[in-house]
């Protein structure tokens, strides 16, 4: 299916010089989303997705339904949003298009995750993935860290990157490319 005939684009939003690429229209036509579930499901590899908020786990929920292996969705999401115990709250700082911010996971979540031996092996799962900044961010502050499961220390493994759309003619790519293989649904070219 042509799925990039689905995307509108915003120019200079949410500031000057960046153009928004709307995914929305995803999400308002329910055969559209079923069709788009499956097919981004069956791109990823692991049992355990990340996506950081809010597009990012909008769609990667879905999946959870879908015919694939796919068992957990690990949400990544902007301070004060995560309730937390003490020692439980992982703060990554991110660099996005527009400037620095930063993202937060639990461990508890992490731990919550279907293990592939010893390790917790994550697709790290997000919406648009332009210059990259996020996705390095969170795949380093998500390989850095290890987790008790069933008394047993557990490594986090981002196994690879998945990616709604792409836009082909910012770093993205190349920024991530050396953590883990990149796949994306849709590729655009910012012009």
């Amino acid at each position: 299916m042509d799925y990039k005939q689905f995307i509108k684009f915003y120019p200079d939003f949410p500031i000057k010089g960046v153009n928004f690429v709307d995914i929305i229209p995803f999400i308002q036509d329910k055969a559209l989303l079923r069709n788009l579930t499956r097919d981004l499901s069956a791109m990823c590899e692991a049992p355990n997705i990340a996506a950081p908020e809010a597009r990012g786990f909008l769609f990667a929920t879905p999946m959870l339904y879908a015919d694939t292996p796919i068992e957990n969705v690990i949400p990544l999401r902007k301070k004060g949003k995560l309730p937390f115990s003490e020692g439980d709250l992982v703060q990554v700082e991110i660099m996005k298009e527009y400037g620095p911010d930063h993202v937060y996971f639990r461990r508890s979540d992490l731990a919550a995750s279907k293990l592939s031996g010893d390790t917790i092996e994550i697709t790290f799962f997000d919406d648009i993935l332009a210059t990259g900044g996020t996705a390095r961010g969170l795949a380093q502050g998500l390989n850095a860290q290890t987790v008790t499961v069933n008394g047993k220390p557990c490594k986090v493994k981002v196994k690879d990157f998945v990616f709604l759309v792409e836009i082909d003619d910012l770093p993205g790519r190349a920024r991530l490319e050396d953590i883990a293989p990149v796949k994306s649904l849709i590729h655009v070219t910012e012009g």
